[in-house]
């Protein structure tokens, strides 16, 4: 499968934030079996994150509020990265920057790394200040995505909010601004308040919420960029559980397909995919998954 100019040997990849870099699940399972690993969104500084509790469960899915706690690009590099490229991953590469300038300044310490890609996580709900959230204006992403890919020779891809007006709008300015492609979705924004105290559950206040709830709500996003340009290439994700969901999400007009919040629940769940997709295709006589992209009809 291509996603823009990589070639994946499966279209299964891993969501950032669900998989770490992968060296706890690869005692288990070979992971250089996956499309691809999207580590977990490093930043220009380590991070301790929100206070907790930073989970809880809903009825389809959960809410997070970590707040992109992380060791900094520098360990990640020193650490996480030599360590994925020994095991034959293609490692996709997450930054969130809190201003335009540490976009560029992440981009830079990413210049010449032995990365597959990088995912622009401009759209993270997990953070104090909104308005730090880039993807909510098409000027702002085409500002901090630029930076990002005036610097680097790989593959970027805008990761996106869909709590917007018009997503396949903010895609297209992530598109003009250099962007290899855009990711769809990124959590939506969430709470959860405890009835008997009128406390928030997370101490973060709000959180992401991921799972199949958001579901249908990546579909119609993966549709409308599609439609909007059929040439972009996207990484879809949210709520990818099951062969059936992937498909789903190909048809809608994903390139690849990420797997997240499943993870948490059954950790073999992106290799389970890997293995049963190709017999799925077989089985309903289709030579190929990219022949289906973009292939709905009634919309």
């Amino acid at each position: 499968m291509r996603l823009g100019r990589l070639e994946l040997p499966t279209p299964i990849v891993t969501a950032s934030g669900c998989f770490a870099s992968g060296r706890e699940i690869d005692r288990f399972f070979d992971i250089s079996r996956l499309g691809a690993v999207v580590a977990k969104s490093v930043t220009l500084e380590p991070r301790s994150g929100l206070p907790t509790p930073r989970m809880v469960e809903t009825e389809r899915g959960m809410l997070n509020a970590i707040g992109l706690q992380n060791p900094g690009v520098d360990a990640w590099l020193a650490d996480d990265l030599p360590w994925l490229v020994d095991r034959g991953v293609r490692p996709i590469a997450s930054i969130a920057g809190s201003t335009v300038r540490e976009y560029r300044q992440l981009a830079e310490k990413l210049r010449g790394q032995p990365i597959a890609a990088v995912e622009a996580n401009i759209s993270c709900p997990n953070v104090e200040d909104r308005g730090t959230i880039f993807a909510c204006r098409p000027e702002a992403t085409a500002e901090a995505i630029g930076q990002v890919t005036r610097l680097l020779g790989v593959p970027v891809f805008a990761k996106l909010t869909p709590d917007v007006g018009d997503i396949a709008e903010i895609a297209l300015a992530a598109r003009d601004a250099g962007a290899a492609g855009v990711s769809l979705i990124n959590t939506l924004l969430g709470m959860a308040i405890d009835p008997e105290t009128g406390e928030t559950v997370l101490g973060g206040g709000t959180g992401g919420l991921s799972g199949p709830a958001i579901k249908p709500v990546a579909v119609a996003a993966i549709h409308s960029v599609h439609r909007a340009d059929p040439d972009l290439p996207v990484i879809g994700m949210g709520g990818v559980r099951t062969v059936e969901d992937v498909v789903e999400f190909v048809r809608a007009g994903a390139s690849a397909v990420a797997v997240g919040t499943a993870t948490f629940a059954d950790p073999a769940a992106a290799f389970r995919l890997v293995e049963q997709l190709p017999r799925w295709l077989a089985d309903r006589g289709h030579a190929r998954l990219c022949d289906l992209r973009g292939q709905v009809s009634g919309a």
